[in-house]
């Protein structure tokens, strides 16, 4: 495989996040050579905190993994194509209910290791200002794009940069949560192993009124952001949410459903839930309460919050640009470029939003680009696996409406219609059956392919 590496077309990834390492990493199970470029620490982002490989900004949890969940079904997949970000996932895995939920440190950690250690991965510390002239590029560079390469992307494909804008979550010090008030459960007792993973501060009908009036009334950061340039709406900050109606947070991230305060033995008018952020147990993010408040005025009022009154954070909320092309208009179902089909792309920057999601399209950027170095034809699994469905999602979907995408089982297509009518009073079995469909087809195009 050595030689085959050598005589093969170049290969130049660029960007080591989820998507650049989980393509570096196919690349190498093929036996090829590829140049990995990570800008950091040569130039930093707004986001990052490290210098490591696959760091994780907004949150630490890779979505659910309870059985026949479209989440669920993609990290199968990906399980099943031997994904090298789920082998480290389940290496730094923390308590996190029905999610799987990661140790920060130790994920990246674990991928900078063994991509270092990648034979025939040579892994550059510089940033990438163009996509190289010559081999096949995978252009992972995230939401984070550098302005140089985002210039250069909208040279070389002729259309208008999209932006939207994203957030991610403060982290507070375990010790300085008031365990007196907070209480630790999951959400209708939901946990694969049935403990309490989370750690939630209830509020009364008065407190979360006060709470919603400060956070109102609070300073945002001035941020450079046109009127026309939306949020991306799974992700929007809490100050925002708020400004849709006074219920909208507690119909929201404050949603207090299938959790009984023990103090009064009685469901909470709102709840803020606190996640562990990593082995330690040292410290913990506020689950979907991302924000662009100025740091004096999250500390203010997010210690309005009943059981935050004393805490300390690790780090504060935060928003960033995200950049990605308009892929429906210049990608093919492979992931190419189709007016320059050396050119894939994966990640965030092709339109698709979720870890999970970015680490999916990196491991078929790194499959196809293989295939293509080695004279072959790639392929992409069916559309009736999740992975299939990203793809078709990704180049098929109307480009004049454009927006990123998690993985949903709307994506994926629906059932024949005798089994629809067969289950059509029976919404888990059919989505049992999408998933069974699913892994059917995707060990068959294992079986024809890999």
């Amino acid at each position: 495989m050595d030689n085959e590496g050598e005589l093969a077309e170049q290969i130049h990834i660029l960007g080591g996040g989820l998507a650049g390492t989980e393509a570096a990493w196919q690349v190498s199970r093929a036996g090829l050579r590829a140049v990995l470029y990570e800008m950091r620490p040569v130039r930093q982002t707004p986001a990052h905190q490290t210098d490591r490989l696959a760091e994780l900004v907004c949150s630490n949890s890779l979505k659910s993994e309870s059985e026949y969940t479209a989440p669920w079904l993609l990290k199968q997949e990906l399980r099943r194509l031997d994904s090298l970000l789920l082998k480290a996932a389940e290496k730094a895995r923390v308590p996190g209910g029905h999610a799987l939920t990661v140790d920060r440190e130790v994920f990246s950690a674990e991928v900078t290791r063994a991509v270092e250690q990648l034979e025939g991965m040579e892994v550059r510390r510089e940033e990438v200002e163009a996509i190289p002239e010559d081999g096949i590029v995978i252009v992972a560079t995230g939401p984070l794009t550098s302005g140089a390469l985002a210039s250069d992307i909208a040279r070389r494909t002729g259309s208008e940069r999209l932006y939207f804008y994203d957030s991610i979550s403060p982290i507070v010090e375990a010790e300085s949560v008031d365990m007196s008030i907070a209480f630790r459960a999951s959400r209708y007792g939901k946990s694969l192993d049935g403990s309490d993973d989370y750690v939630n501060c209830p509020l009364d009908r008065e407190q979360y009124e006060r709470f919603l009036d400060a956070l109102l009334e609070a300073q945002s950061h001035t941020p450079h952001i046109a009127d026309d340039i939306p949020y991306f709406e799974a992700c929007l900050p809490i100050e925002e949410l708020a400004r849709r109606g006074r219920d909208t947070l507690r119909f929201g991230p404050m949603k207090p459903m299938g959790l009984t305060d023990p103090r009064t033995g009685r469901r909470p008018y709102a709840v803020v839930q606190l996640r562990q952020e990593n082995l330690r147990s040292s410290s913990y993010n506020l689950v979907g309460f991302q924000n662009y408040l100025k740091y004096g005025e999250q500390a203010r009022v997010l210690r309005m919050i009943p059981g935050l009154e004393q805490a300390e954070f690790v780090r504060y909320g935060q928003i960033h640009r995200n950049t990605y092309i308009n892929a429906p208009a210049l990608l093919d179902a492979t992931l190419r470029l189709r007016a320059e089909p050396r050119i894939l792309f994966a990640g965030q920057i092709a339109g698709i939003e979720g870890y999970v999601e970015s680490i999916a399209t990196g491991l078929l950027a790194g499959c196809h680009a293989a295939a293509m170095a080695c004279g072959e034809e790639p392929k992409t699994p069916p559309g009736e696996t999740a992975l299939g469905s990203l793809c078709a999602y990704i180049s098929g979907a109307d480009p004049r409406d454009y927006q990123p995408a998690n993985i949903t089982f709307d994506l994926l297509p629906a059932l024949d219609e005798a089994t629809q009518t067969r289950l059509r009073r029976d919404k888990p079995a059919r989505r049992a059956e999408v998933c069974r469909r699913a892994m059917e087809k995707l060990d068959e195009y294992l079986g024809a392919h890999v």
